[in-house]
């Protein structure tokens, strides 16, 4: 398996997986003319022809016989080029000493607070795929290129997951705010966000801040909580340094995770390193591995091992990454501590 830059021949594979994901990733709608127009624009981002506000890092996770079965992606800055909008949940005090009543009442305000931030963002890999070191390589491999290029992004990493739905693709957040200012399902206006109109949002939803006591119970309990199917990508970014700051999806009112750049941890304690190819034993740490390219880059997780300033892999693993021994690469080891291996 092996993590690459999107390429234009890629299309169709992207296709097929844009229509497997359900409701939920907005920035991989199954449209292909958008679909299309992305990939151009990554291949432009790679070579460096794109500023850091329209830069879209798109990638394939490939596996040995070429099949493209996974994809993930990083926004070098949200809401530069088109409004990004999050609800930023409060809290509104009211008190009356004379009638011995005290209330706390959460709000929702409409934000543009996480403009400019860079993005974690279309994590989707094949069902048939979802085994062994698959995911968290497909996921963390965005964080060691990160790392190896961290003047490409900004300050802070943001991710926003996936809210919950039903089986049928029904948000209770959705069914009991959304709707009644967009009159339109969840999946629909879901949709329009991902093909790139927004506009809508800035035009129908209200200003004012929102209470949340005139939600139904369902939606409010639903705020800050993420899709079950999402649980293990929280787990996994948790475990590298995000957290809930507060904000949410002003759709299904999925929560928004968020980090310092350099306080990731794939990003502070990866290095730059000497590759040796022999056989890195039966107790070897599986490792994330970046070959130091930008427009060429891979990026494979192996088992590795730490040998005088080298790295030391078996020759599929150089194969893989298209180095030979003495060539430098980036690497962490794929797992956090307290992540389970």
């Amino acid at each position: 398996m092996i993590v690459r830059p999107v390429r234009s021949s890629d299309l169709p594979a992207l296709i097929d997986l844009a229509r497997s994901t359900g409701t939920g990733l907005t920035t991989l709608p199954a449209n292909e003319e958008r679909l299309a127009h992305r990939v151009g624009w990554a291949e432009k981002t790679f070579t460096g022809e794109a500023g850091r506000g329209d830069a879209d890092y798109l990638f394939v996770l490939e596996n040995d016989d070429g099949r493209v079965v996974g994809i993930s992606a990083i926004a070098g800055a949200v809401g530069l080029r088109e409004p990004w909008y999050n609800f930023r949940v409060g809290l509104t005090v009211s008190a009356s000493q004379e009638l011995k009543i005290y209330r706390e009442i959460p709000t929702l305000f409409l934000a543009n607070d996480l403009t400019g931030n860079s993005e974690l963002c279309s994590l989707f890999l094949h069902a048939d795929y979802r085994s062994g070191l698959n995911g968290r390589m497909l996921a963390k491999a965005r964080m060691l290129f990160i790392a190896e290029f961290p003047e490409l992004f900004g300050n802070k990493i943001i991710a926003e997951m996936r809210g919950m739905s039903d089986e049928a693709g029904r948000s209770p957040f959705w069914e009991s705010l959304g709707r009644h200012f967009f009159k339109m399902e969840f999946s629909q206006a879901d949709y329009l966000t991902g093909v790139g109109n927004k506009a809508f949002i800035a035009e129908l939803m209200p200003k004012f801040p929102l209470y949340t006591c005139f939600l139904s119970e369902e939606a409010r309990a639903v705020i800050g909580k993420v899709h079950t199917d999402t649980e293990p990508a929280l787990a996994m970014l948790k475990s590298e340094g995000f957290s809930y700051q507060g904000y949410v999806d002003i759709f299904d009112a999925g929560p928004a995770v968020e980090c310092e750049t350099s306080k990731i941890r794939a990003v502070r304690d990866s290095q730059a390193l000497v590759l040796a190819i022999g056989t890195p034993g039966d107790d070897a740490t599986p490792y994330l591995i970046h070959n130091r390219k930008r427009e060429d880059c891979r990026i494979t997780a192996a088992p590795a091992r730490l040998a005088a300033g080298t790295l030391v892999v078996d020759p599929l693993t150089a194969k893989r990454l298209q180095l030979s021994a003495g060539d430098q690469v980036r690497a962490v080891p794929l797992s956090a501590s307290r992540e389970s291996k």
